[in-house]
């Protein structure tokens, strides 16, 4: 995820999905990323990055318009919300801190 998020930081995503929401190729370990998963993920430059749904490839080629709908008013809270908002999050367990040590 920590490289992931690097090549997300640099513009290297598939897509601008807008409203915060871009869409991310990820390899598959022992494969590249053709056959790997598709990530949405919530990104707001310098300021944080959420991984929000992931799918494999071979399952399902995308998502819908309307999960696409839903997925970009989550991404726009997320990035709206405060850091007080985030831990609270954090520690009800409705997300999952990564940090890069």
């Amino acid at each position: 995820m920590i490289e992931a998020t690097k090549e997300i930081e640099a513009d290297k995503v598939e897509a601008n999905l807008g409203g915060f929401l871009f869409k991310k190729r990820l390899s598959k370990l022992g494969s590249g990323k053709s056959g790997g998963y598709r990530v949405l993920v919530a990104y707001k430059k310098e300021n944080r990055v959420v991984f929000l749904y992931a799918f494999a490839k071979n399952q399902r080629s995308n998502i819908s318009d309307k999960e696409t709908a839903a997925l970009k008013l989550v991404s726009k809270g997320l990035m709206a919300a405060t850091e007080k908002q985030l831990k609270t999050l954090i520690k009800e367990g409705s997300i999952w801190e990564v940090q890069n040590e």
